[in-house]
């Protein structure tokens, strides 16, 4: 994951945009930032020889291509993700062997290639072709290439629904941006950013690095939650709910009375709520959910209309 250069979408740390916290600095600030940052970083590799970054991300003609810390992109300049970071992420993700991840933003490939390490199918969308093409050589020199393979694209444009875990590094309006294609995946595909937030949709998870990080060193997890927002019949009662994001309100019905529903939580497609002394827990298929009361006693419901 990294702020890489791609012509349409950078991350920082990654390769392309970024998410929005309120207690963070807006995309724009940290652009500013970052540019001071660089501008600074280059005077100093000139005074000992170092070329100033290119307008553009063409390779040397002296050699093979290398992408240079702060080169610009369409949306933000590249800066990579630190490795522990991208480990703190899968982790964070819960990675296993029988996941596909998807890295938007894919940069120079570390985050693909450490997840392919791991035993995933792993998949970067990248802009900038040249990233593109190193990323490929790298994950062949790791000897993963088969696991870890790359495309460029743009992130907006290509299909990744069938991805159960998304890492990105992106800036804040591009977060916001992509929250309404990431909601419609699967309930229970792991998102993984890092640094910036999805705005109102709260993060279910968050971990910081206090060591081998200076900078960008807090990532959030969001599972996608399951739609059950409308009408349900349950076991001959009304079932009211609604619903933002992962959280979730109503009331349940019966001829006798009306109760609200409490202590009332998605993940994915994990649903559980509290009516009076009943302690519901069970699983959304569609337009349908089954679980148990109190643990022993089965219930299920079936949306109106379906």
């Amino acid at each position: 994951m990294t702020v890489a250069c791609t012509p349409t979408r950078s991350v920082p740390a990654r390769a392309t945009q970024g998410g929005r916290e309120q207690s963070f600095i807006t995309g724009e600030t940290m652009l500013n930032f970052l540019r001071r940052t660089l501008v600074t970083a280059t005077i100093v590799l000139a005074g000992v020889g170092g070329a100033a970054c290119a307008q553009t991300s063409a390779p040397a003609a002296s050699g093979p291509y290398e992408p240079r810390v702060g080169q610009p992109g369409k949306d933000v300049i590249w800066v990579p993700t630190p490795q522990a970071l991208v480990d703190r992420m899968l982790d964070l993700a819960r990675l296993t062997p029988g996941d596909r991840l998807v890295d938007l933003g894919s940069g120079d490939g570390r985050t693909v290639i450490t997840a392919a390490k791991r035993g995933a199918a792993a998949h970067g969308i990248e802009f900038n072709p040249d990233m593109v093409a190193l990323a490929r050589r790298q994950a062949q020199a790791e000897g993963v290439s088969e696991r870890a393979t790359f495309e460029q694209g743009d992130i907006f444009r290509v299909d990744f629904s069938d991805a159960t875990v998304v890492t990105l590094f992106l800036l804040p309006h591009l977060n916001l941006k992509l929250r309404p294609i990431l909601l419609d995946m699967a309930p229970g595909t792991r998102i993984v950013s890092n640094t910036y937030d999805m705005g109102e949709w709260e993060p279910d998870e968050r971990v910081e690095l206090h060591e081998d990080c200076t900078s960008f060193c807090r990532a959030m997890k969001w599972i996608v939650p399951a739609k059950v927002a409308g009408t349900w019949m349950l076991d001959g009662r009304k079932l009211e709910l609604t619903q933002s994001f992962q959280r979730i309100d109503g009331t349940l019905r019966d001829d006798a009375a009306m109760r609200p529903i409490r202590e009332a939580r998605l993940e994915g497609a994990r649903i559980r709520f509290v009516v009076g002394d009943d302690r519901y827990v069970g699983q959304v298929d569609g337009d349908r959910m089954h679980g148990t009361v109190n643990g022993s006693r089965p219930w299920q419901a079936v949306r109106s209309g379906a």
